[in-house]
């Protein structure tokens, strides 16, 4: 049973690997040719830090984020999928 798990788990691995190999591939090639970078407008909030625990969130504006157009987060920046789904940034 060990032996399974261990064996499937390899396999999980390598087939992580091949993807991520095959979607870094893509996204050089789409820079190379002058994509492969989008961007994603956000909004961003400062979080301050109260008594008790608690926080006091504070608007600072929106504009466009850099986010690269691939499945896995390439050249620095997240995905534009995975941006888009989290339109909003908390700094503190």
């Amino acid at each position: 049973m060990k032996r399974i798990v261990g064996t499937v788990l390899l396999a999980l691995a390598i087939v992580a690997l091949v993807l991520y190999a095959v979607d870094w591939g893509v996204w050089r090639v789409r820079a190379a040719r002058g994509g492969g970078v989008g961007s994603v407008d956000v909004t961003w909030f400062q979080v301050a830090e109260l008594k008790g625990g608690k926080e006091q969130f504070y608007p600072d504006g929106e504009g466009p984020v850099p986010c690269s157009q691939s499945v896995f987060p390439q050249g620095g920046a997240n995905p534009c999928w995975y941006v888009a789904k989290h339109p909003v940034i908390f700094e503190h």
